[in-house]
């Protein structure tokens, strides 16, 4: 079958096995806090992968949602706020910055903004899919619409291509069976089953494999710094 069927229907249904789940999962949800995390984890049932997961901060968000505002998209904001920014974002751009002796700024976090900007009601930050309405407006008077409304353009690395070359063996060894077992920091049987559809092409998307492959590197490099000492 696989050989009647163009590339691009082959990666449009290797598309579909990550979206499906993602899509049930976050229709799932319970509650607000539910929804914003399903949409943040790679894995769809971290405690299935983690062994002994603990998840602070995901507990003080939940004791915090009754404060949050009943409306979806501010309690969105309002918890990207309080962990997704200093904890990811913002942490990392410091880290990138610093390394090369770089000074960064986020200027649209002084705090007189941020209060500003939380202040508005939501039909100023949000109108139908365009967000950022208020800023935009701003923008317009200096910068040219079609440079505004223009697709994202990011930084992504071709991680999956490097994993199904030349980073593969590297991957083969950190996510073996029984080096997974042993350290018994994860579960290796959903790991591994990740692996093969990635090697397969049944599932496309890296960011859950490289999350543990990330940790498993960490994990070896601190292990031969103590073993040296």
């Amino acid at each position: 079958m696989a050989g009647l069927m163009g590339a691009g229907a082959g990666v449009a249904i290797a598309g579909l096995g990550d979206k499906l789940p993602r899509v049930a999962q976050i229709l799932g949800t319970s509650n607000q806090t539910e929804f914003y995390h399903s949409l943040l984890s790679h894995w769809l049932q971290p405690e299935a992968v983690v062994i002994g997961l603990h998840d602070p901060q995901r507990r003080a968000l939940l004791r915090a949602t009754p404060d949050i505002s009943s409306e979806v998209a501010e309690s969105m904001m309002a918890m990207d706020l309080e962990g997704y920014l200093p904890d990811g974002i913002l942490v990392k751009v410091d880290r990138a910055t610093m390394g090369i002796s770089l000074e960064a700024r986020a200027p649209l976090l002084d705090h007189r903004v941020v209060e500003f900007a939380a202040a508005l009601p939501l039909h100023m930050k949000l109108r139908g899919s365009v967000g950022k309405w208020i800023l935009r407006q701003v923008a317009y008077q200096r910068v040219p619409q079609a440079m505004l409304d223009r697709p994202k353009s990011g930084f992504a690395l071709p991680i999956a291509s490097w994993l199904r070359g030349e980073l593969r063996p590297w991957a083969e060894e950190l996510l073996s069976e029984a080096g997974l077992r042993t350290q018994g920091y994860f579960e290796p049987e959903p790991i591994r089953e990740r692996w093969a559809q990635f090697l397969s092409g049944r599932r496309d998307v890296p960011y859950p494999l490289w999350n543990v492959l990330m940790f498993q590197q960490w994990l070896a490099t601190r292990q031969q710094r103590i073993g040296a000492n």
